[in-house]
């Protein structure tokens, strides 16, 4: 890299740092359910606890929320926290429910190497139940694919 490019590089992170520390942030004030392995238990049935719990993924194909085309909310299966809305939903063609966008401060991230490439795993921001990856092969307008489990969530009609 030459001194020039290097320097510009530099100079566009310090930019980018200092727009950041000066613009306004406004989250959402999420409280945290913080619970025990057995009380998970007692709350979700076995194939939500695999996944939600222990970040498992149900078959392709086996959710009927793949295939849900109603006006309504898609929240978490654990604690019943609005995610993703039907207007934010669209057939991926890969057997799990999939999203262009999510409710904004609903989801965190984390970085998952379970299959040696790392991927993006997201969560519930209130619960912290595994709901699937994101990936860069959506539509237009994010360019993203939310891969849902359909088992973490539960369609909520409007």
């Amino acid at each position: 890299m030459k001194r020039r490019q290097f320097v510009a590089a530099l100079t566009g992170l310090f930019a980018l740092h200092r727009a950041a520390a000066a613009a306004p942030s406004d989250p959402v004030k999420i409280d945290k359910i913080v619970l025990k392995p057995d009380e998970w238990k007692k709350r979700l049935s076995p194939e939500q606890y695999a996944v939600l719990r222990e970040e498992g993924t149900e078959r392709a194909g086996s959710s009927p929320l793949d295939r849900e085309k109603r006006k309504g909310t898609f929240v978490c299966a654990g604690c019943d926290l609005p995610l993703f809305t039907s207007e934010m939903k669209y057939d991926s063609g890969t057997g799990w429910p999939s999203f262009f966008t999510f409710i904004p401060d609903r989801l965190a991230t984390k970085t998952d190497f379970k299959l040696i490439l790392p991927r993006t795993e997201y969560h519930c921001a209130r619960c912290g139940g595994h709901q699937g990856h994101v990936f860069d092969d959506g539509p237009k307008p994010t360019g993203k694919r939310y891969c849902n489990n359909g088992v973490a969530l539960k369609f909520i009609p409007s």
